[in-house]
């Protein structure tokens, strides 16, 4: 079975879309137990005009429309930035287990989901180097 290093780079390559935009570069994708990816997703709040263009909630609906069912129950989501307190609402509804994500934000709470920081040097640096970068451009 593939493992998290594999699943955080195809993330980073969701949020590499992002940056391509000119969004945040944020990126999430989610596997089932069996390791399949079922969604991916990455910002576009600009391009959409939309306060919910977030990576994780653009994952999460082509999650469901995947597997025709809202709950993600056993599945593994991989993403970017730790996620807003609004995409963990909306990760803790869809009943996703398992939360790894690349960068921390600076909003913490308390979930039913089992939130873990990724501990590849490698991919986080890459993501962070894509982040400020974005923030460069951007500002």
């Amino acid at each position: 079975m593939k493992n998290d290093i594999y699943y955080m780079n195809i993330a980073l390559k969701e949020a590499k879309k992002a940056y391509d935009l000119k969004e945040i570069p944020v990126g999430a994708i989610i596997v089932d137990s069996n390791g399949k990816i079922i969604g991916k997703g990455h910002n576009n709040k600009e391009i959409k005009k939309s306060a919910i263009g977030h990576a994780e909630i653009n994952a999460i609906i082509k999650a469901n429309k995947k597997i025709n069912n809202w709950r993600l129950l056993e599945c593994t989501m991989y993403v970017t930035l730790e996620p807003c307190e609004m995409c963990k609402k909306v990760i803790n509804e869809s009943r996703i287990k398992r939360v790894v994500y690349c960068a921390s934000n600076s909003s913490k709470q308390n979930s039913n989901a089992h939130y873990e920081l990724f501990s590849n040097e490698e991919v986080i640096n890459s993501y962070q180097k894509l982040l400020n970068q974005s923030f460069i451009n951007i500002r």
